[in-house]
């Protein structure tokens, strides 16, 4: 197995593993969400908290360095058009993933409490609900846009910068 090939390896199951945990994290805290019972939502929190540190964020860290990786080796030079945008989308995310870590603690906190005392979720709750949640469509949006760049690789050739 070529170096080459084994980071492309690498670099396509992060982008798989990115996507696809975001994708199941987002799905299951809705649904826990939809039950408004504090027991189950404190308990998917817990399993989702879990998941974005040991799947998420190993990707996260893995992603920049074999992608660098391969252009490096492919010839391609990291000003490139696509690549730019490319590191840019990755850093948005990154902008909204790290406080929806944060938020997801808050909420399995949250939940985790008012389960143990047996009282309905409180508006705090909610608040960081709704945030996590719009806090994912940019970030998913994202994603998916580096995604079509690594398909594509589109020529954009003027930057403003």
């Amino acid at each position: 197995m070529s170096l080459f090939f084994a980071l492309k390896f690498l670099h396509l199951i992060g982008a798989a593993v990115l996507l696809g945990t975001g994708a199941g994290i987002a799905f299951f805290m809705l649904l826990a969400h939809r039950t408004g019972d504090p027991q189950v939502i404190g308990g998917v929190a817990r399993i989702v908290v879990v998941a974005d540190f040991l799947f998420t964020a190993t990707a996260v860290v893995l992603q920049p360095i074999t992608g660098g990786l391969l252009a490096r080796l492919d010839g391609y030079p990291l000003g490139e058009g696509w690549i730019v945008l490319s590191i840019l989308l990755y850093i948005l995310t990154g902008a909204f993933w790290l406080p929806v870590v944060w938020m997801q603690i808050r909420i399995r906190d949250l939940a985790v409490a008012a389960a143990r005392a047996g009282t309905p979720l409180p508006p705090a709750y909610y608040r960081l609900f709704y945030s996590w949640f719009a806090f994912g469509f940019p970030a998913f949006a994202a994603v998916l846009g580096i995604f079509w760049l690594m398909m594509t690789r589109p020529s954009i050739e003027a930057w403003p910068f």
